[in-house]
């Protein structure tokens, strides 16, 4: 079993304020590199591992795009 993957699986399910997204996925593509060159196991653990770090930094592209939003005043909707 790779460890890296598994690395990559726990920090893409714990998130650690979105560190943890973005290390799950620099450790899942080590992972499968790994895992294609020495006929490991764990590739399973390195996919999720991957998706559950792109998952998290989706979240936060959403969040920090709707705080910016906010940020900038959003729409003028006052009637004068």
């Amino acid at each position: 079993m790779n460890g890296m993957a598994i690395a990559s699986m726990v920090l893409g399910i714990v998130w650690i304020y979105w560190i943890g997204s973005i290390l799950a996925l620099v450790f899942g593509y080590i992972a499968k590199r790994q895992i294609a060159e020495r006929n490991e196991t764990g590739a399973g653990m390195a996919t999720a591992g991957i998706v559950l770090g792109w998952v998290g930094v989706g979240i936060l592209a959403v969040i920090l795009f709707f705080v910016t939003l906010a940020a900038l005043g959003g729409p003028d909707t006052s009637f004068e």
